[in-house]
């Protein structure tokens, strides 16, 4: 079963920022509102929700590939 990457088509914003996003709350133990606050000290002003939205539609597809990229028991 394969599937298509997800589309960025239609976003406000470039697709650097929120891969950006879903990557720092799937990859650290943050909420959507400290992700907030992280971009917003990078200037990047974003709201909560936005994330939560972000995370809600490409955050399968990257957590997928987290998984995949993960070392193997026994690999070294």
């Amino acid at each position: 079963m394969s599937s298509a990457p997800p589309s960025y088509k239609g976003h406000r914003y470039p697709v650097e920022i929120i891969s950006h996003c879903v990557w720092l709350y799937f990859r650290f133990p943050l909420s959507f509102r400290e992700v907030e606050e992280l971009m917003l000290e990078r200037g990047v002003l974003v709201s909560h929700e936005t994330v939560r939205r972000w995370c809600a539609k490409f955050g399968q597809a990257y957590a997928n590939s987290l998984r995949r990229r993960r070392p193997r028991p026994g690999d070294k």
